[in-house]
């Protein structure tokens, strides 16, 4: 888990430690010193702990103009017993909701595993974002996450399926993988790339 590093091409647009309006702002990361942990696991000093001991974050790109987040993610996403979506909710999103983001692309091709528990502040979410015609939509999750989403009613409040899924995401600017995923949204199919 050491080697998954977040994606850094979109660093000369957007750093989220060097952004004021960024939970992260003003943060030091380490490219030596691997001090997190996921199950004993170290994970690469690069990501961001949101408070989670299973679930670690990178805020790639954010556009206030634009009202969009691209955010990956990395771990077990566990809310029956770390109740992760409180912890996401509260000390990462409702920041960004309070800066005018509507629009979530959440990355989850390193989401291991997924926990179901309550679903209200997935409700909660979706109530805040849907009132100013805004989604969170997660893209590239892995087959058993998604079947354990579906199964647990989080696609009435997220964005997900084999529609979002294979998003060819890495050679894109932010704003065409905004695009994409919206042309993806409307029900359109999902356009390959390279």
């Amino acid at each position: 888990m050491q080697n998954i590093e977040p994606y850094y091409r979109w660093r000369d647009d957007y750093v989220a430690s060097e952004d004021e309006s960024s939970p992260f702002y003003g943060r030091e990361y380490s490219e030596f010193e691997y001090s997190q942990t996921i199950y004993n696991y170290y994970i690469h000093p690069q990501w961001d702990n949101m408070g989670s001991s299973t679930l670690y974050i990178k805020i790639l790109f954010v556009d206030y103009d634009e009202q969009y987040a691209i955010i990956e993610l990395l771990g077990e996403w566990n809310d029956c017993i770390e109740n992760d979506i409180m912890t996401f909710k509260r000390n990462i999103i409702d920041s960004m909701l309070g800066q005018g983001i509507k629009k979530f692309i959440l990355i989850g091709e390193n989401v291991l595993n997924f926990h179901a528990d309550d679903e209200s502040y997935y409700e909660e979410w979706y109530e805040d974002v849907i009132e100013e015609s805004g989604w969170v939509a997660m893209i590239n999750i892995r087959q058993h996450v998604e079947d354990e989403m579906m199964n647990n009613s989080l696609h009435l409040y997220i964005n997900l399926g084999s529609h979002l899924n294979n998003v060819a995401w890495r050679p894109l600017k932010p704003i065409h993988v905004l695009n994409t995923v919206e042309y993806c949204l409307r029900g359109g199919r999902q356009l390959s790339v390279g």
